[in-house]
C-alpha cells in the first residue's frame, strides 16, 4: 500500500466529501438497517446545501485521507456551537470518522483519529468527545482502546428509527 496523506478539505471538495460520506456510511450501517432508512438518512445528511453550510462553518473542519488520488476516509470535527450536543468551548467533538470498508484494518482510522488529537492540541482543548452507535462494536472497542470512557447516551435517528449512541470522552491532559 502506498502512503496515506491526511489533508484538510476545502469547499472545493464538497463532492468528494459527499461521495465518501455516502459510501462509507452505507457500508457501515446498511447491513443493520432498512434500505429506506439508509436512503432517507443519506439524502438528508449528505445534501449539497447541508454540506456547503458545514464546510463553510468556521467551527467545523473536514479532513480527507488520500491514497494518491483516491479518497479512502474522512474526519469531521467540531468546536463551539457547531458541536452536535455539548457545545463546550473546552472540547472538540469528533462527529465523524469513516473509512472505506476495503481499507479497514489498514490503520487509516487511527491516522484520522491522530489528526483529531492534533487539532484538539492546536486549539488547546481539554477533551475530545463523540457519540458512537452502541452496536458498532468495532468503533466502541477502538475508542475504549484509545482512552475514551462512556459518560452517557443519546438517541440517534436513522430514518424513522431511534438508535442509542454511547457518549464517550477522553480527557487530554
Amino acid at each position: 500500500m502506498t502512503s496515506i496523506h491526511i489533508i484538510k478539505a476545502s469547499a472545493d471538495e464538497l463532492q468528494t466529501i459527499r461521495d465518501l460520506g455516502r459510501q462509507t456510511f452505507y457500508e457501515t450501517f446498511a447491513p443493520h438497517n432498512t434500505e429506506e432508512q439508509i436512503q432517507q438518512y443519506l439524502a438528508e445528511s449528505f445534501a449539497e446545501d447541508k454540506l456547503n453550510r458545514e464546510l463553510s462553518n468556521p467551527d467545523s473542519q473536514f479532513f480527507i485521507a488520500w491514497e494518491e488520488e483516491n479518497p479512502v476516509g474522512y474526519l469531521k470535527v467540531n468546536t463551539g456551537k457547531a458541536q452536535t450536543e455539548l457545545q463546550d468551548d473546552t472540547s472538540l467533538e469528533i462527529e465523524r470518522i469513516y473509512v472505506k470498508s476495503s481499507y479497514h484494518g489498514k490503520k487509516i482510522g487511527k491516522l484520522l483519529y491522530g489528526k483529531a488529537l492534533e487539532t484538539a492540541a492546536e486549539l488547546k482543548k481539554e477533551y475530545l468527545w463523540l457519540g458512537v452507535w452502541e452496536e458498532n462494536h468495532r468503533a466502541v472497542s477502538f475508542y475504549k482502546k484509545n482512552g475514551f470512557e462512556e459518560f452517557g447516551k443519546h438517541i440517534f435517528r436513522l430514518g424513522g428509527q431511534e438508535q442509542t449512541d454511547l457518549m464517550m470522552k477522553k480527557i487530554l491532559h
